[in-house]
């Protein structure tokens, strides 16, 4: 019979749970593996008399951190928006770009015109940069159909991915991502008579595992937002929001009635939002690829969100316009640099904390019960992840207690 244990030994294990010593760190670690799970952590001086004949493989020293959770993309989607970056490079707003009819809508037309055989083969090579960076759960939206069959097909390609590589995927609905142009100015009409039913239509598929909206003025108000908020808790679904990025609509504080996962973006919340996420206990997610691509200058208040222990996640927010960014550690890089995060903050919001922004209970850290999701590096210490730029070390990802090649 073969043996389904494995034993990883002699490796620093960065477990990232909560509480403990920073980044939960223990030295000459053993991690033991049984299946798809961990079933016991510590120093591997202490280790069980039951796992000493269980399969070793050593990792010669090399730092293990719980596999990386990029918990907000877009990765599947249609065409390119690299004109438009050459607009902005020319003085025009990220606002002032979407109200020429650019930005998220035109993404729509080119994501209108694909199957999903094509969704699917433009969206593997950005899924695979984010692989070869550790990442073994991967949150995917919808939101560049806007259409009830595109949004759909989206979700199915979304699906798919989870086939054709070794990830784990959340589908988050995001119908309420933009106001078609055949909706031009009738957003309460396309609210109610093709999101809310595409979104029926979606989780009648068994597609979608959230659900998300975009909360400004150049998108949907808290009203309209509320509405299909409402329509998800029918569902049983959670819900996520895009808000306060470009201004302070209080969609958070409504995100926040709502029991929401996560508020993203979050650059111009207030005191007031920043108390009920915490009360709430929303996570907020960090997106400084997108402060970096539209020079966006309101930072999101992180000192605030600290002061009231709102947990912080960090993702990519890839997308064809405002984040085309395929690397998590960037992420990291620009959450410490640019926002003043700590090392042990992005690592954080890249693991636990993102794997509670997914509500995600079995993934984010190493200990007994979780996932054998782990990701082994050539670094000495866990503050090299964020400290670097342009330099993946990743040596090993182990996905699901199994360890396919970077």
């Amino acid at each position: 019979m073969t043996d389904s244990r494995t034993l990883y030994v002699d490796v620093t294990a960065a477990t990232m749970v909560a509480g403990q010593v920073p980044y939960g760190l223990i030295p000459k670690a053993a991690i033991a593996v049984e299946g798809e799970r961990i079933v016991w952590v510590g120093p591997e001086a202490d280790l069980p008399q039951s796992f000493h004949d269980a399969p070793r493989q050593s990792f010669g020293g090399r730092l293990v951190t719980p596999g990386l959770i990029d918990c907000h993309t877009h990765v599947v989607h249609g065409g390119d928006r690299a004109a438009e970056f050459e607009m902005r490079l020319e003085g025009a707003s990220y606002e002032e770009v979407a109200r020429a009819g650019g930005g998220i809508v035109s993404t729509v037309k080119a994501t209108r015109a694909a199957d999903e055989a094509a969704l699917l083969a433009s969206a593997l090579p950005r899924v695979d940069a984010l692989l070869a960076e550790g990442i073994c759960t991967l949150e995917i939206k919808s939101g560049y159909g806007l259409d009830s069959e595109t949004e759909l097909r989206m979700l199915r390609a979304a699906r798919r991915i989870a086939q054709d590589r070794p990830v784990r995927v959340r589908t988050t609905f995001l119908g309420a991502h933009a106001v078609p142009a055949e909706y031009g100015g009738r957003a309460d009409a396309y609210i109610d008579e093709v999101c809310i039913p595409a979104l029926r239509a979606a989780h009648d598929e068994g597609l979608v595992d959230a659900v998300d909206a975009f909360c400004e003025e150049i998108a949907f108000s808290p009203e309209q937002v509320g509405r299909v908020f409402d329509a998800a808790r029918e569902l049983g679904l959670p819900v996520k929001i895009h808000a306060e990025q470009l201004s302070d609509l209080g969609g958070a504080i409504m995100a926040a009635r709502h029991g929401a996962l996560s508020a993203d973006h979050i650059e111009y919340l207030d005191k007031a939002g920043v108390a009920a996420l915490a009360e709430a206990g929303t996570v907020t997610v960090i997106l400084p690829g997108a402060f970096y691509t539209i020079r966006e200058t309101q930072a999101p208040p992180i000192e605030g969100l600290r002061a009231a222990g709102v947990p912080m996640a960090v993702a990519t927010d890839c997308n064809p316009g405002s984040s085309p960014m395929t690397s998590l550690l960037l992420a990291m890089n620009m959450a410490c640099t640019l926002f003043r995060m700590t090392p042990e903050e992005a690592l954080a919001g890249t693991t636990r904390n993102a794997a509670a922004a997914l509500g995600l209970t079995d993934c984010g850290t190493i200990e007994a019960g979780m996932r054998a999701d782990l990701a082994i590096w050539d670094i000495a210490q866990p503050a090299e992840l964020s400290y670097r730029i342009g330099f993946n070390p990743l040596h090993a990802r182990i996905f699901a207690g199994k360890a396919p090649a970077c």
